[in-house]
């Protein structure tokens, strides 16, 4: 895995977990609009008990996935940290510590930091050459 993969890790899960929190948003929605139908035609056993409870139940399982990723997201949040802490200049952390922990722009990255941006991409490659990936969570 190189630097880049490794840092770019939490972006990926974060972009997933927000995913997934959209997908119970529109569950939520779409069980506020389930209604019950009353029939005295006889139900098939094998059919589902209600719509609702079919969504319900999705949302469940959701919202156990999304602990799930929270909770990956953190671990690799702090082996990241722990790798961008490694690297012996200041300036370099700052950079990584905006893109990879913050999410912002290099665009954004170069404002704030009162670089151009050419100054703030070479900054990069000799930043990303200063993570060392420790990919066993260690």
């Amino acid at each position: 895995m190189t630097a880049l993969d490794f840092l770019s890790q939490a972006y990926r899960l974060d972009l997933r977990i927000d995913s997934k929190l959209e997908q119970i948003n529109s569950l939520n929605e779409l069980a506020t609009k389930c209604t019950a139908t009353i029939s005295d035609m006889p139900r098939s056993p094998n059919q589902s008990i209600s719509s609702m409870a079919d969504t319900v139940a999705k949302i469940v399982d959701l919202q156990i996935e999304i602990d799930h990723d929270i909770h990956q997201l953190i671990d690799i949040k702090r082996r990241i940290v722990a790798s961008i802490k490694a690297v012996d200049n200041k300036e370099f952390q700052t950079l990584l510590e905006l893109r990879f922990l913050c999410g912002c722009t290099w665009e954004e990255i170069a404002i704030k930091m009162g670089f151009s941006i050419q100054h703030t991409y070479r900054m990069r490659d000799r930043a990303l050459k200063k993570i060392v990936v420790n990919e066993s969570g260690e």
